[in-house]
């Protein structure tokens, strides 16, 4: 990533081993979602169960470095971090020109 004015792309999958893993997602996820949207810089931000019920779509956009590195670190804080970290993460960080 070397564009640091640039917004950020983050795209990719959630990868679930379990019905458990699941419900940790469908329980935490709102809230997430709510946060993660109000917070300044979010373009947007979804998180959609596939085809597969094991694999959710991650998608966010963000306005610019700074704004993606804030939500990491609320992110790293938060329950749904505590929650689902467990979980695999299989995401691609594009810089957007």
């Amino acid at each position: 990533m070397t564009n640091r004015t640039g917004a950020v792309r983050l795209s990719g999958f959630l990868r679930c081993a379990s019905v458990e893993d699941i419900q940790l997602v469908e329980t935490h996820l709102p809230e997430h979602l709510r946060l993660t949207r109000a917070e300044p810089g979010c373009i947007s931000f979804d998180v959609t169960q596939t085809d597969d019920p094991l694999i959710w779509r991650v998608e966010e956009l963000f306005v610019d470095r700074a704004a993606f590195d804030f939500h990491q670190q609320r992110t790293r804080a938060s329950e749904w971090f505590a929650a689902t970290s467990a979980i695999p993460r299989d995401y691609e960080i594009t810089a957007v020109a």
